[in-house]
């Protein structure tokens, strides 16, 4: 689509939902099916999104409503080419806790010293994307070639295997729930056409909650669906905001956390153009200035951090829908949702184990699209030096190893990040790798 490319924001050609096609991103299926896809993607994130505030004593409301924002404003730095959903980064969470001190529980009392380190990082995150955008992306892709980022892809799944399996299933009926839900998604997946097939995530989640009723509320098998959230739930309603506080400590505990973000964007560029066919790299320093903004716009009114989500990556690898109209509306969506406690306890109600069988197939979704990375790039594992990278980088980042120096604790996905990295790096200095 030619005009798009001569305009600062894309001129979205509409095409038709036909069975096998893709959708690129300056490309967009009629409104109303862009509309069901944004629903999609809110669905993928909102998990994740409310998780991560919750485990950090944050307010869960006012991270949808800046997942939202910062969406909006990648959108824009990016002029609409990169499709991209922003959400609540898990990589603050370990370091936020340690800066804060946070109990685990209720409201984080010390959220405003962890908010300046966020913002703090954010800054960094700019300076890093600005560097990119000046300079090229050339030395970051020294450090981070294909077998590197293939690996932080799809450790960034496996490492978040555990929390749908481990936390999201308390009983045996729960667990069998989430079987059901996942088998939801494949049936819809493998034996359904059209936009329906297109919607698979969210058809599939709608089907396994209304068995989940049927056995729950109806036949007693299990915890009932429990409705009185959304009854007693207000329409509308702003969250509260919190003014950050900067201090040395937490700031130098926290900013570091822009290396895995920026590890993390350059996964999902590397994914999406490897999905798409469209060489992304140009847009790399903006989609860094991008992340690292609407970063600093959380942290500065009470909200996570936050990052390029791998849950969206995973529904497009699906879908094959790549259109940035789909993030717009799924933003737009989010500021509604943000705005509205109603609207959020309607997905709340959604039974956990459920939610977790839809993690289940979008984290699996994830590691699969690092190896995508591998294939597509035609990775050499002949050469010991990929092989030992990638294999020590799946197995520290699924078994979250942990590091720790001082305060500072750097887990799975950190360790994995740094260390294949690091590892590609020296083991580079032998001629026989």
């Amino acid at each position: 689509m030619s005009q798009s490319q001569d305009s600062f924001l894309p001129h979205w050609r509409e095409v038709q939902a036909v069975q096998g096609t893709v959708v690129a991103p300056d490309e967009r299926l009629p409104w109303p099916q862009t509309a069901a896809m944004g629903v999609q993607h809110v669905i993928a994130m909102f998990g994740a999104t409310v998780l991560a505030p919750i485990l950090m004593g944050f307010n869960p409301n006012l991270a949808i409503l800046m997942s939202g924002v910062g969406t909006l404003i990648f959108f824009l730095v990016t002029g609409g080419r990169v499709p991209s959903y922003l959400g609540s980064s898990f990589a603050f969470i370990g370091v936020v806790i340690a800066a804060s001190g946070y109990s685990g529980s209720g409201p984080n009392n010390n959220i405003a010293v962890a908010l300046g380190g966020i913002v703090a990082c954010g800054v960094v995150y700019v300076l890093i994307g600005l560097l990119v955008q000046v300079v090229g992306a050339g030395w970051i892709e020294r450090f981070m070639p294909p077998v590197v980022t293939g690996a932080v892809v799809a450790v960034i799944g496996l490492n978040l295997a555990s929390v749908p399996i481990k936390n999201m299933a308390s009983s045996n009926f729960e667990s069998w729930m989430q079987a059901v839900t996942f088998l939801c998604v494949g049936l819809v997946a493998v034996f359904t056409r059209g936009m329906v097939q297109r919607l698979l995530i969210l058809i599939g989640l709608i089907l396994a909650s209304i068995v989940y009723a049927v056995l729950t509320n109806g036949m007693g098998l299990g915890k009932p669906m429990d409705f009185s959230g959304i009854a007693n739930a207000a329409w509308f309603g702003a969250p509260a905001l919190t003014a950050p506080v900067f201090t040395g400590p937490a700031m130098l505990l926290i900013a570091p956390v822009a290396i895995i973000l920026v590890a993390e964007n350059l996964g999902h560029l590397k994914a999406v153009t490897a999905m798409t066919g469209r060489n992304l790299d140009r847009y790399m320093g903006r989609a860094f200035m991008a992340d690292g903004i609407a970063t600093v716009v959380s942290g500065s009114v009470g909200g996570t951090g936050v990052t390029t989500y791998a849950e969206n990556i995973g529904v497009m690898a699906a879908t094959r829908i790549y259109s940035t109209a789909v993030f717009v509306v799924a933003a737009l969506i989010a500021l509604v949702l943000g705005f509205s406690p109603k609207f959020g306890a309607v997905i709340q109600a959604i039974p956990l184990p459920v939610m977790g069988g839809v993690s289940i197939v979008v984290f699996g979704l994830i590691a699969i699209a690092g190896a995508k990375i591998w294939v597509d790039n035609k990775v050499d594992f002949s050469q010991n030096r990929n092989l030992i990278v990638a294999a020590i980088t799946l197995i520290i980042g699924t078994g979250d190893f942990t590091l720790k120096f001082g305060q500072f604790a750097l887990g799975g996905i950190g360790t994995a990040t740094f260390g294949a990295i690091i590892l590609y790096a020296l083991l580079g200095r032998s001629r026989n790798a």
